[in-house]
């Protein structure tokens, strides 16, 4: 089958991961004739409910690869390859406070992939035009604006209020929410004064433990924007990392480009191939997931890296628009003496899928 011929596979995915839905699409891909054999859209509850007659194995990689938050592709039989790519809403920020901090923490955050929620009591500080990059501002006193945040155990929160008695009332509502991140801003005499008072309030000191404070990675900060970068940095540590027995580990999650999503659902007049990074080991500049579509009429969008390796790709990738075949995967080797004949700065490999659509 052709890429053309999932639109609105594509599209769906579009919809369902705006409507704060997690999803796998899944690649069958025969080697013994070069055959993509189908793809599959699922959401986590279709793949709860099992809506599939597919493997228990199958099921059990699919929620692997959503737990682990990245791409797998596993043998289903001599002949038969699975891609499995999971993809997720935006992480949601939820920033408590609109104050000095909250500007720029908003727009940083925003450009490195975070959907926002702002929220604050003053009519000044809680607005579309003081926050243009959040999904929403809540103007709400923070006693009652828990009731208009449905907490979701990826979030993570910001408590950066005007004062000590906010910071406590927003900590003590969203510590038992079992959040991705919380960090609260405040001196080490400040917090440590608000953490003995929970603690005396039965509040496990454990869970207390858990909270990021004082806030944001120690990079000196003095100004508003270095305190956010220095929050930034902090929310993007633990977006990009899991946790396998007591071990922190990194990983990539599967991109969601909105724009190249769009270009593969949208039909076109002229061929196109989609390129998706299956593994990489070493030193490269894209890991696993990173796509890159490009047009027989040499245009392209995204990337896989640039440079030599990209060029030996799309090089690839033309001559089966030109020639036919439905997919192929690539080794790209970075490493040693090819590295180095090539003039590549790298020093890894990488395994490219190459997905043909001709169907115009």
């Amino acid at each position: 089958m052709e890429i053309g011929m999932y639109n609105d596979l594509y599209n769906n995915l579009i919809k369902k991961v705006d409507e704060g839905n997690k999803c796998v699409v899944l690649t069958f891909l025969n080697s013994k004739n070069n055959n993509l054999k189908e793809k599959i859209l699922l959401t986590k509850d279709d793949i709860d409910n099992k809506i599939l007659p597919l493997d228990d194995f199958i099921y059990e990689n699919i929620n692997k690869s959503l737990s682990l938050e990245s791409l797998l592709t596993i043998s289903l039989n001599d002949n038969e390859l699975l891609l499995i790519e999971p993809y997720f809403p935006k992480p949601r920020l939820i920033i408590f406070g609109g104050g000095h901090i909250a500007k720029p923490l908003c727009e940083f955050a925003n450009r490195v992939g975070f959907s926002i929620t702002v929220i604050d009591d003053r009519p000044y500080f809680a607005n579309t035009e003081r926050f243009p990059d959040a999904h929403e501002v809540i103007c709400e006193d923070f006693a009652k604006s828990f009731d208009k945040i449905n907490f979701r155990k990826n979030d993570f929160v910001v408590i950066i209020t005007r004062g000590h008695r906010h910071d406590k009332l927003v900590l003590k509502n969203v510590i038992n929410h079992n959040l991705k991140y919380i960090g609260m801003i405040g001196s080490k005499r400040r917090v440590k004064g608000l953490m003995a008072e929970l603690i005396e309030e039965n509040y496990s000191k454990e869970l207390l433990d858990t909270v990021n404070t004082p806030i944001g990675i120690d990079i000196c900060a003095i100004t508003p924007d270095e305190i956010a970068i220095s929050i930034v940095a902090q929310l993007i540590s633990y977006k990009n990392r899991y946790v396998v027995n007591n071990k922190v580990k990194k990983h990539s999650y599967t991109e969601f480009d909105r724009q190249l999503i769009y270009s593969i659902a949208t039909n076109d007049d002229m061929p196109k191939a989609l390129l998706t990074i299956l593994s990489s080991k070493g030193s490269v500049p894209r890991k696993a997931g990173a796509k890159m579509i490009t047009y027989l009429d040499g245009r392209s969008m995204g990337s896989i890296g640039g440079g030599c390796s990209e060029s030996e790709v799309l090089t690839k990738a033309r001559e089966m628009m030109l020639d036919g075949g439905a997919y192929s995967i690539e080794h790209v080797d970075m490493t040693g003496e090819v590295a180095e004949s090539l003039g590549m700065v790298c020093g890894g490999t990488m395994e490219v899928l190459i997905e043909i659509d001709k169907s115009i």
